[in-house]
């Protein structure tokens, strides 16, 4: 009996040693010139320091890290060894080496949105993409859909009247309803509520952990996306059997010239719904909340938004707006520069490094994930001053280069950032001008997981002036 016990106890011990040699040759691989890995820490096995970060104000999850390792450190987050960085010249190094730094999400995130869709993908396939998907959100094609953006924010605020609503909930709806009419064109309203049902659920698993057991919201997930993925081929199907013309980024992705297959055409549509959707709904919630806070802000924007109907009153222009409207508003453009720098909305992005890299001395192994943080380099005060306080004066001036990047850097910079300002410009325009709010219960919170948004997704009454 003892030594039998004395066996499994060595055995044991072997499995222990064997497994955290391959844990180390995995997390801490060797390189000829025994560079040191960035200083940090990896959390737990496996789980790493997820739920730290996801659960915390990522300012004082990040401030923290930095405040003890520096400006580069090391972490494990979503089942990853990565390398976080906080300077601008490191983010402007790593966005712009693409031969060193493919972008990529974790695994689970690239099944969700699908291996074929453009965020993970660089060299000529990304290059047609994002040509595809610039011809449809540039300046020239969307200025022919103001006026389909400005009838679903009137729909949109006309409902909310007199009601108690979840800001961010609400702005969810209107954003997803500006996707889809940018990616269906008018055919939208055909298949919005189907859609709308399987992204929902899609996006409750999104920052889950990986786990493609039944009842899990990953698994719920998944299943949701291959439902999300018949829909669309039907879509696509029916379009091959109509034989029209389409303008829309449907239409640009099924063109012959696009050479692109159904299914890539599929996770490229998934892509853009969750890059076009959940990122601006939080701007906007974040713009009512500031608005209400700074009442000169408040009133410098009504007023603004009031000269434009009362010039088109005056000079008995049509009452809609228009594209040059939309270009005439500096001081709501700033307002939304200011919060996409306070709010911060996308913390960090992925990349990885496709080869050993060498940076400040430190060793970036080929495979890790590489993490630029926007949000530091936004509210830091060597980049800006008093960063925590919300002043849209001070984009009066711009900004020291790399120091401003809500969008992304380098050939990987979100192409649809035209598209999310105009349709912010035509929403804040009706709002300012036709309706008043007051905020509802917890003021000051802030919640977590993953875009950073005023506690309980900003409650609010909404009322029209009138």
């Amino acid at each position: 009996m003892e030594v039998t016990t004395l066996f499994f106890y060595f055995v044991s011990f072997l499995f222990i040693v064997l497994f955290k040699s391959l844990i180390k040759s995995f997390l801490y691989p060797s390189n000829g010139k025994q560079l040191p890995l960035p200083p940090g820490s990896l959390g737990w096995p496996y789980i790493g320091e997820t739920f730290q970060m996801y659960s915390q104000d990522p300012n004082l999850f990040f401030a923290n890290k930095i405040k003890r390792y520096g400006s580069m450190f090391k972490s494990h987050i979503l089942g990853c060894p990565c390398v976080m960085i906080s300077s601008p010249e490191a983010a402007k190094f790593v966005l712009n080496k693409a031969q060193l730094f493919k972008p990529t999400f974790p695994a689970s995130k690239e099944r969700m949105l699908g291996k074929q869709a453009i965020f993970f993908h660089q060299g000529t396939y990304h290059a047609n993409l994002r040509k595809l998907v610039l011809r449809t959100f540039m300046p020239d094609s969307i200025k022919s859909i103001v006026t389909n953006i400005e009838s679903i924010a009137q729909t949109c605020l006309k409902s909310w009247d007199g009601n108690l609503i979840t800001t961010y909930l609400e702005m969810k709806t209107f954003t997803f309803n500006v996707a889809l009419l940018s990616i269906f064109g008018e055919d939208e309203i055909l298949y919005r509520e189907d859609l709308k049902r399987c992204y929902y659920t899609l996006e409750k698993g999104y920052n889950s952990m990986p786990i493609n057991l039944p009842g899990t919201l990953f698994h719920k997930a998944m299943k949701a996306r291959k439902e999300l993925a018949q829909i669309l081929e039907q879509i696509i199907s029916t379009r091959r059997c109509k034989k029209q013309e389409y303008n829309d980024l449907l239409g640009s992705f099924m063109d012959e010239k696009a050479g692109l297959s159904d299914e890539q055409i599929s996770d490229n549509i998934i892509g853009v719904i969750f890059a076009a959707r959940d990122t601006t709904a939080s701007v906007l919630t974040w713009i009512l909340k500031y608005l209400g806070e700074n009442p000169s802000v408040l009133e410098a924007v009504t007023e603004e938004q009031m000269s434009i109907l009362k010039r088109k009153q005056e000079s008995g222009e049509e009452m809609g707006l228009n594209w040059a409207d939309t270009k005439n508003m500096p001081i709501t453009s700033r307002v939304i520069q200011e919060t996409l720098r306070v709010a911060s909305i996308l913390s960090f992005t992925f990349r990885e490094a496709t080869e050993d890299v060498e940076y400040q001395g430190y060793l970036i192994p080929k495979g890790w994930k590489v993490l630029p943080l926007f949000r530091n380099i936004h509210h830091s005060p060597e980049n800006f001053k008093e960063p925590e306080k919300f002043d849209p004066s001070r984009f009066e001036v711009a900004p020291k280069p790399n120091t401003f990047m809500p969008f992304g850097n380098g050939s990987h910079a979100c192409p649809g950032n035209e598209l999310a300002k105009l349709e912010i410009l035509v929403f804040v325009h009706h709002l300012t001008t036709k309706y008043r709010w007051s905020v509802v219960g917890e003021k000051n919170g802030i919640q977590y997981g993953p875009f950073a948004l005023p506690q309980n997704g900003l409650p609010i009454k909404l009322y029209s002036k009138k």
